[in-house]
């Protein structure tokens, strides 16, 4: 009798621990299952303490600051100088791009060092340019290969590699912080065996695979156009500290790169004030789809979206991710020029990159809630209209931009009409008056 009962208990232990097992596997590698449920939530002060430092006008020794207030060196004076289209929180125009740069390795330099080469500084020996950049990471001597159809050449080698970046929207950024690392990671390996599918079957020109980013703590990047910061809390310190020059509990404040030693200052923001500013950003509200009520309108706006996805663009710009409906992004890098448009040869240093960094055309794929009030567009802003976005896709996306150029010219205009109702929030607090002129006199 003992023994039977023991038996019992052994087999029925046994079948727990197989059925937690799988439990466990599913959990894990299903994240649909445990989506993003309900919108990023902060109490009403902690949000309207964050919502008037995100408007506030820096000044040197600011009165609100805890250490020395604006700068030493900056791009604007306020975080909605560069993030006020469609409302609070938008993008920015293209006059509120930032030049950043990343110097490559080079002659036993194995790590990639980035930066900003900021705009304005409080004294004249902190201005910066990017032709004094090779004052400290100079011309390598025949340190590039370049390889073409019938020719190998040696050339000297500039590892510094500078693009002009548009300021993107953060409309809904907290949504996107929920999103988890095992959606994004699980759509890639879906994107990889569709795509070795197609390429099976004998179809060389479906869209490759992107990859995720993937940082040197093993985190996934979903923030900022290289995928360079894993949380909203890390963009929103690396904002403050390089693009105003706030120092933040996370990040000390952006010293000019001619100064080697870092400037021991206390930070600007205390942790009361920077977790009242991340607050704030994260519950910026998530944009909304609007649909024209003119029946018309609506019903080419419908047919637009349907081609959107036949002709492929929801392959990257995917509609939902993790939960969170409406995004149109698979947070995944993708390169998106052909190399026939820089000449039809390539180049490979002597110190190549790391695997895990991004190639300089790599870029993640941006979230397209919202677009219909965030132009211009691309990464560098480069692209005044929705039809030249999709027209300048190339690389990994050119045979979707040829099934966009192949289709009529209603249907091109169906498409793009689908895009325009993807707007910014109707709660998003319109701009001041000043967010379009003091910002960019006050220098």
């Amino acid at each position: 009798m003992m023994r039977g009962l023991s038996g019992r208990w052994r087999r029925w232990l046994g079948l727990s621990v197989l059925a937690s097992a799988l439990g466990w596997l599913v959990w894990n590698e299903a994240p649909a299952l445990h989506p993003v449920a309900r919108a990023p939530r902060s109490s009403e002060d902690l949000v309207r303490t964050g919502l008037t430092l995100f408007e506030h006008v820096w000044t040197p020794s600011d009165p609100l600051a805890k250490g020395d207030g604006l700068g030493p060196v900056f791009n604007e004076r306020s975080c909605v100088a560069c993030h006020s289209q469609g409302g609070v929180g938008g993008g920015g125009e293209v006059s509120r791009n930032v030049t950043t740069f990343e110097v490559h390795p080079a002659s036993g330099r194995t790590k990639v060092e980035e930066g900003v080469i900021h705009a304005f500084s409080l004294s004249s020996d902190c201005r910066e340019s990017r032709v004094g950049l090779n004052d400290f990471f100079q011309v390598v001597p025949g340190g590039l290969k370049v390889v073409g159809s019938c020719f190998v050449e040696i050339r000297d080698f500039d590892p510094i590699r500078s693009e002009s970046i548009n300021p993107t929207a953060l409309f809904g950024g907290g949504w996107v912080d929920q999103i988890p690392d095992k959606s994004i990671i699980n759509h890639a390996r879906l994107r990889s065996a569709t795509a070795l599918g197609e390429v099976i079957m004998a179809n060389l020109n479906g869209v490759k695979a992107g990859r995720a980013r993937v940082l040197a703590d093993g985190r996934i990047g979903k923030f900022g156009w290289k995928g360079q910061f894993a949380t909203l809390k890390e963009f929103v310190a690396s904002a403050c500290a390089n693009e105003i020059g706030l120092g933040n509990p996370m990040m000390a404040q952006a010293t000019p790169y001619a100064h080697h030693a870092s400037m021991k200052v206390q930070p600007d923001l205390d942790d009361q004030q920077f977790r009242a500013l991340v607050s704030y950003v994260d519950t910026i509200p998530r944009p909304i789809e609007e649909f024209p009520a003119d029946p018309t309108l609506r019903a080419a706006a419908d047919h637009g979206r349907a081609l959107f996805e036949k002709i492929g663009c929801a392959i990257c710009h995917a509609p939902s991710l993790g939960g969170v409906d409406g995004v149109y992004s698979d947070f995944l890098l993708y390169r998106l020029s052909d190399p026939k448009e820089i000449g039809g040869y390539s180049e490979v240093p002597t110190t190549p990159l790391p695997d895990d960094h991004p190639l300089p055309d790599e870029w993640k794929t941006p979230a397209l809630w919202g677009v219909a009030d965030s132009a211009p567009y691309f990464h560098d802003g480069g692209s005044p209209t929705l039809e030249a976005a999709i027209n300048r896709h190339g690389g990994d996306a050119k045979t979707v931009t040829k099934a966009f150029e192949e289709l009529s010219a209603e249907d091109r205009a169906a498409v793009v009409g689908f895009l325009k109702t993807l707007k910014a929030p109707r709660q998003a607090k319109p701009p001041t008056p000043r967010s379009s002129g003091y910002y960019a006199m006050a220098h």
